[in-house]
């Protein structure tokens, strides 16, 4: 019994032995597994909290390297190459010289696309806690100490713009860097700043601003303004100064300047609500995209995408290893129908004035040329303004930014065209009927009141459709309108597309016959009848509706991106009658060989056309508001080479030639 007792206290005693070992084993275990702890580290990075990381390293790593280095260089890295979502899956973990070895994959994404690889960490035991034993293979297996991560940007390049013909409207080239080097500024230092901001337009505290930047130093190379390449006269008295040095640079490069500066439009550095508006698109901070015009329109086609490539680089600046990369992809080049020598005569021809010229081939729909007056040269954007120079660009009383081509105008009298076509169409007039002598003045009844219709034209013959182009009579249009009635004229314009957003990749202002109230009297139909009342119509959709007397009453569909051999295709088919687009056609033939343009007549080549004035009056009394001046024409014999022009200029009320006498001296230089 005795023995049982001894032999029950031993058990009892080992016991109690084995607990207290136990104890103290679990005691001193790590609160955290390895493995836990790499997560824990990896977690913090994703959650980019560098000082965090640096808890975890282990005393003789925290030796080598200090918090403030370690986070600079973690920082730098991860956030250099744009990591996210790091994820790490454990292989294995050993136990090795009484430490933790843990193996694992890591993936990541990065702006140059995902990167995996595998690696081991070694962890030390510490205060009952699992350190890392960290060094910089920890970010990348082949990074060193002394090595460094580097991102290259490839850059996609942006594609250019092209005419009918392969001339260049649009490229990406070599533009000119005007800098500074501070320390060869020379004795006279304030001097020859001043030199170089009255030369630059860049102001002598922009300039100081520049040149006391941190990173400044005597041989730096200050960038200070761009300028176009072929400007030899400017960089010829720069570089008179001490201090200047001009580089070459890439650049945007519009070969027309002004010529086509609404057409084409700019690049610009995308701003913070572009970049946000876009973010799904690859854009960074330093993209280029287009602000206005074509560069605008076709921006999704034109932009390169850039490429990045990351890579560790060693000591002496040798590559070791290219971790990832993303190609770069160029731009489209987009060739347009314009013909560059066209757009440049017209521009010359108009470029003293507020107007637009818009030249198509009647057709096909090509469009030759669009011309708005007065413009900008879409180089100083890419080039870089000053305050001053966007100040006085934008408060310019002239409106250069204002595109006119795309806006929407009173017609005058280039419409009655359109209201003879569709009294034939309608069966509300004959060619041939004259709707007797009237006179110069006229007015539907006495419920018309003091308000009359007056034309400037007294003349002999029949008021028929003939005479009324030739002579361009208001009181004919005004009848005939009142004749087709309100309902059968407003569903004809409806038809041939007033109401109606034009497809075109400029957006382009809605022709209106009407304000919100409609046409809701004689008055106004009669008005409308002869382009008058409240008729607004885009150039471009004139154009339209005038190539459907070319084209047997279908109005070809505009357009300006070039297709080789591209099928005709039509805005409206029928818009009008084949008669009655073919009987306005030769009526206005006979405006050019015998009524009120025949200084359009040109030997060799047949041509329709229709001379217009729209007053602009707000009401009897409005004597500020101006007058338009239109002439829209088309040549009929010429075959393939025919061409459609509808042009306007503002402000010929003072104009002793009259409005379409003006364009039509222009005009005619296109065949001389």
């Amino acid at each position: 019994m005795k023995n049982k007792k001894i032999m029950i206290g031993s058990i009892i005693a080992v016991v109690v032995i084995v607990a207290i070992i136990v104890g103290i084993i679990i005691m001193n275990m790590p609160k955290e597994k390895p493995e836990e702890v790499l997560h824990s580290y990896f977690s913090a990075i994703n959650d980019k909290k560098y000082e965090e990381m640096y808890t975890y390293l282990s005393s003789s790593s925290k030796g080598r390297i200090t918090q403030e280095d370690f986070v600079t260089r973690n920082e730098n890295i991860y956030e250099g190459i744009d990591s996210s979502n790091i994820k790490i899956n454990v292989k294995e973990v050993t136990n090795e010289d009484n430490k933790k070895k843990v193996s694992y994959s890591e993936e990541m994404v990065t702006s140059a696309g995902n990167i995996s690889f595998d690696n081991e960490v070694y962890l030390v035991k510490e205060d009952k806690t699992y350190k890392l034993e960290w060094s910089s293979s920890l970010i990348f297996p082949e990074l060193r100490g002394d090595y460094k991560v580097r991102v290259e940007t490839l850059s996609g390049k942006r594609g250019s713009i092209l005419d009918r013909n392969g001339n260049k409207l649009a490229y990406d080239g070599i533009i000119s860097q005007v800098g500074i080097v501070p320390g060869k500024l020379g004795d006279n230092k304030e001097e020859n700043i001043s030199k170089i901001a009255e030369l630059t337009g860049v102001s002598v505290e922009t300039i100081n601003k520049y040149l006391s930047a941190s990173y400044v130093k005597d041989d730096t190379f200050v960038p200070i303004r761009k300028v176009a390449k072929d400007d030899t006269e400017l960089k010829e008295q720069l570089l008179q100064i001490p201090g200047i040095m001009i580089n070459d640079a890439q650049g945007r490069v519009y070969p027309l300047g002004e010529e086509a500066g609404h057409l084409i439009g700019y690049v610009q550095a995308i701003n913070a609500e572009e970049l946000e508006k876009y973010a799904d698109k690859g854009y960074s901070s330093t993209s280029l995209i287009g602000k206005s015009g074509l560069e605008s329109a076709y921006e999704d086609r034109l932009r390169g995408t850039d490429g990045v490539r990351i890579y560790i680089e060693d000591a002496d600046g040798n590559e070791v290893q290219t971790l990832a990369q993303q190609t770069q992809k160029d731009g489209e080049d987009i060739t347009l129908t314009i013909d560059s020598s066209i757009q440049t005569k017209l521009y010359n021809q108009l470029k003293n004035d507020k107007g637009l010229f818009v030249v198509m081939k009647p057709g096909t729909g090509e469009l030759l040329a669009l011309v708005s007056t007065p413009t900008f040269d879409s180089n100083d954007f890419t080039l870089g303004m000053t305050t001053e120079e966007w100040n006085a660009l934008n408060n310019d009383e002239a409106k250069p930014l204002y595109n006119r081509f795309i806006q929407k105008y009173c017609p005058g009298s280039t419409f009655k065209a359109i209201t003879g076509a569709i009294g034939l169409t309608t069966g509300s007039i004959t060619a041939n009927e004259d709707f007797g002598y009237t006179g110069t003045s006229w007015q539907k009844d006495s419920s018309w009141g003091d308000y009359r219709v007056t034309t400037l034209t007294a003349y002999n013959g029949p008021k028929n459709l003939l005479n009324g182009l030739m002579y361009s009579d208001n009181i004919y249009f005004a009848q005939t309108a009142l004749r087709i009635g309100t309902s059968k004229f407003t569903e004809s314009l409806d038809k041939i597309g007033f109401n109606k957003q034009l497809e075109f990749p400029l957006s382009l202002a809605t022709s209106q016959y009407a304000n919100e109230d409609g046409i809701n009297s004689d008055g106004k139909l009669a008005d409308t009848g002869f382009g008058q009342g409240n008729l607004l119509i885009n150039p471009i959709h004139m154009a339209s509706i005038y190539s459907s007397f070319y084209n047997n009453g279908n109005m070809v569909k505009p357009y300006i991106e070039y297709k080789e051999d591209k099928t005709p295709e039509y805005l409206v088919e029928n818009a009008f009658s084949e008669e009655a687009a073919n009987t306005i056609k030769e009526d206005l033939i006979q405006v050019v060989e015998r009524g009120t343009a025949t200084d359009m007549k040109i030997n060799g080549v047949t041509i329709a056309g229709k001379t217009g004035t729209a007053e602009l009056k707000t009401d009897k009394e409005d004597n500020e508001s101006g007058t338009l001046g239109w002439f829209d024409c088309f040549t009929t014999d010429q075959g393939d080479n025919d061409i459609l022009v509808i042009s306007m200029v503002e402000n010929v009320q003072d104009n002793t030639e009259g409005g379409s006498h003006y364009l039509i001296k222009m005009i005619r230089t296109l065949f001389e």
